[in-house]
């Protein structure tokens, strides 16, 4: 019988990408829950609709993930991030299965000059931020068994993200002017899914302590959002894909109603540690990535991807 994995939510990338990794790691089988059988919205859906699907562990995916919204819509925002959260990690503790809850580098005041560890100090800079936070911090009061992923400038070839935002509008722009003054990892949905579900096979096959808790995982290398875009530029144009000029901004040019973290790059070296997970690096997940973009692989282009933004990477 294969295992059974719950995912919140059915069109977020993550969700898209572990349906589609699963048959890589042996036999599970994924089932995605999203409205409105569960709303993360309305907490009272939520034990239900788990204990029907009957899983063997959870992976927590679905988010309240519009950054600048959430400044304004601050109620939504922690109901979705951090009171649902509180509620899938109960449940998961009364159907005593493990919980994969994936959380983001906004937990971080981006002030810091050096890669973020899992243990240096979190400031949230934005509504979002902190509800993510709050979330992280209910699901441990839980007492549930899990791993928390925090993970950043997440794109892939499903839903909107930064680099299908910046083929869509290389179709009719030059030049486009892109943040510079901001750093990260850019990360493989793709990836990260194959890394959850190896992670998801390790805790299933041991109750070691160390497996558990909060990890790192993001793309191997750094860039700025200018050299990400780059970068898709420059591979865009050698597999015949449309392309632009790339203008380097900073932050203060391109005011946003959130205030982003400067440094959003991730130490994963724990990950790699415990686990024995390490993602590619960002250059080559995204070259796989356009190939597959460019050669038509991938679902039709969504309406709303003209603005160029991270907020619904995850």
């Amino acid at each position: 019988m294969p295992r059974r994995y719950v995912v919140t939510g059915r069109g977020g990338q993550v969700a898209q990408s572990l349906i589609e990794r699963a048959d890589r790691h042996g036999e599970i089988e994924i089932i995605p829950l999203a409205r409105p059988n569960l709303d993360l919205a309305d907490l009272g859906t939520i034990e239900k609709a788990l204990v029907e699907a009957r899983p063997e562990l959870i992976i927590s995916a679905a988010a309240y993930t519009a950054v600048d919204q959430a400044e304004s819509d601050v109620a939504k925002a922690f109901l979705v991030n951090s009171a649902a959260i509180d509620e899938i990690g109960r449940v998961a503790t009364k159907l005593n299965v493990p919980i994969i809850h994936l959380s983001t580098d906004y937990v971080f005041d981006g002030s810091k000059t050096s890669p973020y560890h899992e243990s240096d100090p979190v400031a949230p800079l934005s509504v979002y931020g902190q509800s993510k936070l709050e979330g992280e911090r209910r699901l441990i009061s839980s007492g549930a068994d899990y791993v928390i992923l925090r993970t950043a400038w997440v794109y892939s070839p499903f839903n909107k993200n930064f680099l299908r935002t910046m083929l869509h509008l290389a179709e009719s722009r030059d030049e486009l002017n892109v943040v510079a003054d901001q750093y990260g990892n850019p990360t493989s949905a793709l990836d990260i899914a194959d890394a959850i579900l190896t992670v998801a096979d390790n805790l299933l096959s041991s109750r070691d302590g160390r497996l558990r808790g909060i990890f790192h995982i993001a793309g191997s290398g750094e860039a700025s959002w200018a050299d990400f875009a780059s970068e898709i530029f420059r591979i865009s144009v050698e597999m015949g894909g449309p392309s632009a000029m790339v203008r380097p901004i900073p932050t203060a040019q391109y005011p946003t109603p959130a205030r982003r973290p400067n440094n959003s790059r991730l130490d994963c070296s724990k990950l790699e540690r415990v686990h024995g997970v390490r993602l590619p690096n960002w250059k080559i997940a995204t070259a796989t990535t356009l190939q597959r973009l460019l050669a038509g692989d991938a679902p039709e282009k969504q309406a709303g991807m003209e603005k160029a933004s991270e907020e619904n990477c995850r």
